[in-house]
């Protein structure tokens, strides 16, 4: 029989602590998808590879962070990439095409709240973290032929988050612009690679010695460890001549925000990414 891992609560834990993970249990018992009664446009997809991102974390702990209701027996994580096994009548799709995972049931149009988008691996919605998963046509995508199924799982939400903010944005990035970034997670890491390739000087703040050779080996130009500088700010008006850099993406939350206004140059971007830091009160009009 086919395996998947699902959450069956135990408590409700910080998406911080490794404890949450208690959460998720690995059941090897779960039916496999009737090919025979595929719903039309839809595949069968055997999912070869998983990534699981913060946001899966907070699902799995129950944490009140993210407000979502408590899903027992699912199976979390939004990222996962795999083959088609199977199709239903009028499917775009054929049997052995490699293909990522759209993380989310919304596809386009107006944006709606967290509980409208369907992320996959919450509420109602069935996440990638199993063996079989049945999906419609247009929540799959063609797998580029170079790519691991690892580092294809790896590729839609932090991927397209760091894509989002720096090409999509009210100020797509432009060759010659400095963008900071905070610590080498997964959106950090895209956008490390994808600004410097565009041409930009990447700054990124981390927190050892070893996390400042990978974000310089992925590209960054300047790296600031926050634990010796934990207002990282001067550092980076230093490193830019007192003008500040033109876009931050702020993965911190409350805990960076205001160094990271005053990190940005006036008329610069900020992109609010990430709630990665501890949560408290913060007051910003008076650095705006």
């Amino acid at each position: 029989m086919p395996s998947a891992y699902q959450i069956h609560p135990d408590k409700t834990y910080s998406w911080r602590d490794p404890a949450a993970l208690s959460n998720l249990h690995f059941n090897t018992d779960v039916p496999k998808p009737d090919t025979s009664t595929l719903p039309p446009k839809s595949a069968l997809v055997r999912i070869r590879a998983a990534a699981i991102n913060a946001r899966d974390m907070m699902v799995i702990a129950l944490d009140k962070i993210y407000p979502v209701k408590e899903a027992d027996g699912l199976s979390p994580c939004a990222d996962g990439a795999g083959e088609i096994e199977a199709v239903g009548e009028g499917s775009v799709w054929k049997v052995g095409e490699r293909v990522v995972i759209h993380p989310c049931g919304w596809l386009d149009g107006h944006v709606p709240d967290i509980k409208g988008i369907r992320g996959k691996g919450a509420e109602d919605d069935e996440g990638t973290l199993r063996e079989y998963g049945v999906f419609e046509d247009t929540h799959l995508h063609r797998a580029p032929s170079h790519l691991s199924f690892e580092e294809l799982a790896a590729l839609p939400i932090a991927g397209a988050t760091a894509i989002n903010a720096l090409l999509f944005g009210p100020k797509p990035l432009e060759k010659g612009m400095t963008v900071l970034t905070q610590g080498t997670g997964g959106v950090s890491c895209f956008v490390i690679q994808l600004a410097s390739s565009l041409g930009a000087t990447v700054i990124c703040t981390t927190s050892s010695p070893a996390k400042e050779t990978i974000a310089r080996f992925l590209g960054a130009t300047h790296t600031i460890n926050y634990h010796h500088h934990p207002a990282f700010s001067t550092e980076i008006l230093r490193l830019t001549s007192n003008r500040g850099v033109d876009h931050t993406i702020e993965l911190g939350g409350a805990s960076s925000l205001l160094e990271s206004i005053r990190s940005t140059k006036q008329g610069g971007l900020i992109s609010l990414v990430g709630i990665l830091g501890e949560d408290k009160p913060v007051q910003i009009v008076g650095e705006l």
